[in-house]
């Protein structure tokens, strides 16, 4: 008999729970939240959640949607790129429509899970009611990966406030202070541009220059612009992605940013339509990588040097598992060596969902997912023999070549991650991948 525990009620954790539900299985849930949502439920508190007051997806409704419940099935009225507001509403709409909620236990954290044996977990919650153990005999991990912040070292000490961006949550504190934001991904240049709206004066220092790619091409979401080349070779279509960014923006000294040093694709992309025009308003300033700090001080690689009251990291977050014992995971450093992401070679009861990073959104692929763990656990789709293998193989040739840093090791090209876990499913479900490909 299968009991499965389920780690976190996130976008990944609610598509597990139903999927493991809809195969007859026994399942529970475990969420440190009072609702459904994880990195989506805002709180102007920190927290777990990542999001701060104007976020936004940086992928399109279209590509950013259950294929069993759609935007449509939930029934509001939602914007091209949905707010943290109408996430959070879409998950809970999620939960309630397939009757999830009564399988999850909210506000209780896990804090330790044990691997006994190939049919045994021991899990160990923390909850309302104290402390328990319970039994079960597989695990599916889901708790995220965008909730604990790396924070950078620069020689010498910053003696104004110094914070990373999983902690800002909203732009009004800044006002009138002398703010540096550090870092050219997606959360770097949106608190760039919104702590902006309010400073005395907002910079963005880089160590590297990175491409900015508009929410919009000939007026439709760039991810959708993008799904229309997937028929081509990663290689030719990162070229011509590169090409039509190069047109329509331009080279980056235009806007006195450093340009880029790698090719599209090996880095993961920013998208944002107000960076650019908030520097060539004279509203944030961009600054080379730091050399070194001196009190409130912060001398540039570039010789130049400038005084903050304020310095916010957006350098990534590190990939945890605290309840699983290091020696036994630890994935905070190199490549995750699971086979589509998702299965360890040496244990089978142990699943993790959604740790990927596509480019693109990462629900649609986490329900996937969800759905071969499901179906192996009910014993329709096999386990392969040579997962072994077939983890060195993904780890040795991934989707792109991206920098050696330890923001991309889980990245996956979002069309070809979801093609790979369709070839593991019945083939109803590649004729709707090929429907909705068709409708976009």
């Amino acid at each position: 008999m299968k009991r499965v525990c389920v780690i976190g009620a996130g976008p990944s954790g609610i598509t597990a729970l139903k999927n493991v539900l809809d195969e007859g299985i026994e399942a529970i849930c475990y969420d440190r939240n009072d609702r459904v949502g994880g990195n989506w439920l805002y709180n102007e508190k920190p927290s777990h959640s990542s999001v701060f007051e104007t976020t936004h997806i940086i992928s399109s409704k279209i590509l950013s949607q259950y294929e069993d419940y759609t935007w449509e099935d939930h029934g509001e009225e939602v914007s091209d790129y949905p707010s943290h507001q109408q996430l959070a509403s879409y998950f809970q709409g999620y939960a309630r429509h397939f009757g999830l909620l009564d399988h999850i236990q909210f506000e209780t954290t896990v804090i330790r899970a044990d691997y006994v044996s190939e049919n045994e977990w021991k899990v160990t919650v923390e909850g309302k009611n104290g402390t328990k153990t319970d039994t079960f005999s597989d695990l599916i991990v889901c708790n995220g990966h965008h909730w604990n912040p790396r924070l950078p070292e620069y020689p010498g000490n910053f003696s104004g406030q110094f914070l990373h961006s999983h902690d800002f949550k909203k732009a009004e504190p800044f006002k009138d202070q002398r703010v540096l934001v550090i870092g050219g991904g997606n959360s770097a240049c949106d608190v760039a541009v919104e702590t902006s709206r309010v400073s005395k004066r907002t910079s963005i220092s880089w160590r590297r220059g990175y491409r900015i790619i508009p929410k919009f091409f000939f007026g439709k979401p760039s991810d959708v612009v993008g799904s229309g080349m997937t028929w081509l070779p990663v290689k030719l279509r990162s070229m011509l992605s590169q090409l039509l960014i190069r047109v329509f923006i331009g080279p980056n000294k235009n806007y006195n940013l450093q340009e880029p040093d790698h090719n599209f694709g090996q880095t993961h992309p920013t998208i944002n339509d107000e960076l650019l025009y908030r520097i060539r308003h004279g509203k944030v300033h961009p600054k080379v990588d730091i050399e070194r700090l001196d009190g409130q001080t912060v001398h540039f690689k570039d010789g130049s040097s400038e005084d903050f009251d304020v310095i916010i990291a957006c350098t990534g977050f590190i990939i945890s598992h605290p309840f699983l014992e290091p020696s036994f995971i630890n994935y905070s450093e190199g490549p995750v060596p699971l086979y589509l992401k998702m299965l360890h070679p040496s244990y089978a009861n142990l699943f993790f969902v959604g740790l990927f990073q596509p480019l693109g959104c990462i629900w649609p692929g986490a329900e996937l997912q969800s759905k071969i763990v499901a179906r192996q656990l009910s014993g329709k789709w096999k386990r392969p023999s040579n997962v072994a293998s077939l983890v060195n193989r993904e780890v040795n040739n991934p989707h792109y070549k991206q920098l050696n840093t330890p923001r991309h090791t889980i990245t996956v090209d979002y069309h070809i991650f979801k093609r790979s876990l369709l070839k593991q499913l019945p083939s109803n479900w590649v004729s709707k991948e090929v429907r909705a490909h068709s409708e976009v």
